[in-house]
């Protein structure tokens, strides 16, 4: 892949779980909530839906995996994380709503 597609698609996935996080932090008045969402959940039932069982290995599954394929993650995960910072800042600044 390029470097445009593969900023554009870290970048989305930043924006995406921000923007998740920031609406499911004011909905349940949660603080680091979709962060361990992100982690607990929906890292390992992505790569538990894609993982041929019958003819590699876990460790071979998770070694074929491209960078482009982490830095998704990892951007998904700053996201997440970044949603709680910014939750717990607003509040410490007095908004309630949040």
């Amino acid at each position: 892949m390029g470097f445009i597609p593969v900023f554009v698609l870290a970048v989305l996935f930043f924006v995406m779980m921000f923007g998740i996080g920031f609406i499911l932090n004011m909905l349940m008045k949660t603080t680091w909530f979709p962060a361990y969402l992100f982690v607990l959940v929906m890292l390992p039932v992505v790569v538990y839906s894609i993982w041929d069982r019958s003819s590699v290995t876990l460790w071979e599954h998770l070694s074929s995996f491209h960078p482009v394929d982490y830095l998704t993650g990892a951007a998904g995960l700053a996201g997440a994380v970044l949603s709680g910072w910014t939750i717990r800042r607003l509040r410490l600044g007095g908004y309630k709503m949040f």
